[in-house]
């Protein structure tokens, strides 16, 4: 007999509250996103109102994003939450947090942001610069310190945590000379941009995965995305969708289950794995699955 997907939710919902009704409508999912500006505070919001629709309590809660969610769920202030694979990886394999993976989503890109006119063409040319490295407690500034690593600077930048929409502000009115910037492509908050351009890291994919393995990948943002004429090569990290590893598995299973019913709706990022597909999702290296979540997986290859 073939289940629904609100009858599903709700049998989820029922299980992690335990069983008495009262129980039931006092559950309440808290789902962890991020900045306004960055991908996943909408990707939160439309993955929300997806598992509303099925009879669940859903609470978004706007966050630093990645080290920030998993520190949320690692305490109890949140059940799921989106976070950059070496974000996760860092919390499972060093910090050894009690969080787990739903899903492998899509591929982030690090942005490393000059003026059109700038003269810095290469991440060394940061020597010395005051450089703005993301927020504090985001997936950005974790990538950006290892990126400022591995580049082997002749002199430290000066670092300030800003924002995207601070960075970009900060960048125009000269006040830094570069920032990084790690979402999907492209971000729409600098594709209005005529005034800004890439700066290659391609370089540094090797030496990333050499010290933190392949939560790093080679990637390309496209010619043209923010007006170029030549395509940029950077690096890569994929995003996961997380949650505490004591999530029912029955609410693991279902909020997994209604991600891939939902995802042509979801409109994640136009990046590799963007409309979600099950053979990229379970790929989360170090990070385990949740038991929930590959019940989903197994169910759908039988």
């Amino acid at each position: 007999m073939l289940v629904s997907r609100r009858t599903l939710l709700g049998l989820a919902v029922l299980a992690a509250a335990g069983c008495s009704g009262s129980e039931d409508e006092a559950f309440e999912l808290r789902l962890a996103t991020g900045l306004y500006g960055g991908p996943y505070r909408p990707l939160g919001d439309r993955l929300a109102q997806e598992l509303r629709g099925g009879g669940m309590r859903v609470k978004v809660m706007a966050t630093a994003a990645s080290v920030e969610n998993l520190t949320m769920m690692t305490d109890g202030r949140a059940d799921a939450g989106f976070a950059l694979a070496d974000s996760a990886d860092d919390a499972v394999r060093v910090r050894h947090q009690p969080v787990a993976a739903l899903a492998r989503m899509y591929m982030n890109y690090a942005h490393l942001v000059v003026l059109k006119d700038s003269a810095i063409s290469t991440v060394q040319q940061l020597a010395g610069k005051v450089v703005s490295i993301g927020v504090e407690g985001s997936g950005t500034a974790v990538t950006a310190v290892r990126v400022l690593a591995a580049a082997g600077l002749a002199e430290p930048p000066e670092t300030v945590r800003l924002d995207l929409d601070a960075s970009i502000e900060a960048l125009v009115g000269g006040r830094v000379e570069a920032f990084f910037w790690s979402g999907g492509v492209p971000t729409p908050a600098l594709t209005t941009r005529d005034d800004v351009r890439l700066v290659s890291l391609e370089s540094l994919v090797p030496v990333l995965r050499r010290e933190f393995g392949p939560v790093y990948e080679e990637a390309s943002v496209p010619a043209g995305t923010y007006g170029g004429t030549r395509s940029i090569r950077t690096v890569g990290t994929p995003s996961y969708l997380m949650c505490r590893s004591s999530l029912s598995d029955d609410l693991a299973f279902t909020i997994t289950g209604t991600l891939f019913s939902a995802r042509d709706r979801l409109q994640a990022p136009s990046a590799p794995g963007g409309r979600l597909d099950e053979r990229y999702a379970i790929g989360t290296g170090v990070v385990p699955l949740h038991p929930g979540a590959a019940r989903y997986y197994r169910s759908v290859y039988g």
